[in-house]
């Protein structure tokens, strides 16, 4: 077996940034589309979406949520009812303005003047208005709550600087949206669906990730609360990868949903939005990558499990493909992770080394290979991703047994996503930092780009109003964002670094994507 190296043309430790890039094309998961800002996701990207889609579902399901799905274009006037909302949103609205094209007489295509809409159209930039207005029908007695929904759709945010996953103008997300009669309701389901995000990125994508609420300055707009799971990326830097947020009545104010209490009144209903998106596939890149390419955790890889027969140019190998099949049923039997494992048996043309090579990029967690001479010996050699190399500097390559081979890949498998989430947990941990008390220590801090700082936790004193908008200048300057307040942090004991006042919890502060 050919031992040749064969990593990516850039390593993280020189051009993360670069690096990233470099990845998802030699993943093969994505690529630009022409349109600025909008992609194509290639089959094995969207099948690592697929997977997150169908667990993230299952999870939202349980919790008592149904299905459905609302209209791309949503009426201006439906934002213009709330006005934080529209502000918060208005520089990334893409709108609709005419219904109909017409030739100009050189060769290209205008819109028709006669074909002018009466009003607007925007393109859903989030669908908190117009879910508003079905909820405002759907609900007229207490006995119709909670009103609990969930859609999977598409979204346009007009974004000024684009990265494909993290953020494009054009994404793929889930969000859900409920309606309950009290506020303690409301907010108790917020945070229900705070730790469906958390159990799904550490269960499933084998992220880590800090669970807390955001500063005023962080609110969703027209939130009253948002929580927030928020990862570290191998670079140091922070990735929001969901939000949760408590609307209060403020959506309920503006689309009239109300409903008849208890006692015959009416109630304007408190309600909650909650959603992550394709920027996951962002995150599980930048957390599990390394200098070859992909790792995709077992949970959320499309093929868990790939079998390389080599393959002779002639027409000798229906044996060994005989065998090959063999194994992949004997495997695809087994479970790992509470499901069949997922085996691809590759009969592509091409050399077994090349093959090898693209899944190791792709980050295939298990990859298998078997000649003739392998299969007269009723041996398979097989490679684990999350680990590669051994000690000599070669690939890892360790031989087994067929019926080995066979019973051994489910233990395998759950031993790779847990050392996947083991790694990143335990490179998060060693990267946050405390015990900075000053600003000045935080900017001597930040300054050193030689290497990935990672995050400070501060004590803080909840500034808000002008207060708050000095520390956010302060921390702009810095190229710096206020992340979340844990939920399991250790109490504040001292003063607000940035006020000098009595601290009143801890945050963590950090650059972020």
């Amino acid at each position: 077996m050919s031992n040749i190296r064969h990593a990516l043309n850039v390593k993280r430790a020189d051009d993360f940034a670069q690096w990233y890039q470099e990845v998802i094309s030699a993943a093969d998961m994505a690529e630009e589309s022409g349109v600025r800002g909008c992609m194509v996701i290639k089959p094995w990207g969207y099948g690592i979406w697929e997977r997150i889609q169908r667990l993230m579902d299952e999870r939202i399901k349980a919790t008592g949520h149904d299905n459905c799905y609302f209209p791309l274009l949503i009426p201006l006037a439906n934002f213009e009812r709330e006005a934080e909302h529209v502000e918060g949103f208005a520089k990334e609205m893409a709108v609709v303005t005419h219904h109909r094209l017409i030739a100009d007489g050189k060769g290209g295509l205008i819109p028709d003047p006669e074909a002018k809409l009466e009003e607007p159209l925007v393109i859903r930039p989030t669908s908190e208005t117009i879910i508003g207005d079905a909820m405002a029908r759907w609900v007229q007695s207490w006995r119709d709550l909670p009103l609990l929904t969930n859609q999977w759709a598409n979204v346009m945010r007009w974004e000024m600087r684009t990265r494909m996953f993290l953020r494009t103008s054009e994404f793929l997300w889930q969000e859900g949206h409920t309606a309950h009669e009290t506020a303690e309701d409301a907010k108790e389901h917020t945070l229900r669906m705070l730790e469906v995000y958390r159990a799904c990125a550490e269960d499933d994508l084998a992220l880590p990730v800090m669970v807390g609420e955001k500063p005023e300055n962080e609110r969703f707009p027209g939130a009253v609360e948002t929580w927030s799971i928020e990862a570290m990326m191998q670079d140091g830097k922070a990735l929001q990868a969901g939000t949760s947020h408590y609307l209060g009545t403020n959506f309920a104010r503006a689309s009239g949903i109300k409903f008849q209490d208890r006692e015959g009144g009416q109630q304007y209903c408190h309600t909650t939005s909650w959603g992550v998106s394709t920027r996951l596939i962002g995150g599980v890149i930048m957390t599990h990558g390394d200098d070859d390419g992909l790792r995709v955790p077992p949970r959320i890889a499309p093929w868990q499990v790939v079998i390389l027969p080599m393959l002779r140019e002639d027409d000798g190998d229906a044996a060994l493909l005989e065998y090959c099949e063999k194994l992949r049923k004997g495997i695809a039997a087994q479970t790992a992770l509470g499901e069949k494992i997922r085996v691809l048996l590759d009969k592509k043309p091409g050399k077994a080394a090349a093959k090898r090579w693209d899944w190791v990029r792709k980050g295939a967690p298990l990859i298998i290979e078997i000649g003739s001479r392998d299969m007269e010996a009723g041996t398979i050699t097989r490679l684990r991703r999350d680990r590669l190399w051994n000690d000599a500097g070669k690939p890892d390559f360790a031989s087994r047994g067929f019926d080995e081979c066979i019973g051994n890949c489910g233990p395998v498998l759950e031993e790779i996503q847990h050392r996947l989430f083991g790694e990143a947990r335990e490179r998060r941990d060693a990267n946050i930092h405390r015990g900075i008390d000053s600003v000045a220590g935080l900017t001597e801090f930040f300054a050193d780009s030689q290497r990935y700082p990672g995050w400070v936790e501060v004590q803080w004193s909840k500034p808000t109003g002008a207060a708050l908008d000095a520390v956010v200048k302060q921390l702009k300057a810095l190229k710096l964002t206020i992340r979340n307040v844990p939920l399991d942090a250790a109490p504040a004991d001292g003063a607000c670094i940035f006020t000098g006042a009595p601290a009143t919890e801890r945050i963590f502060v950090a650059r972020a994507y």
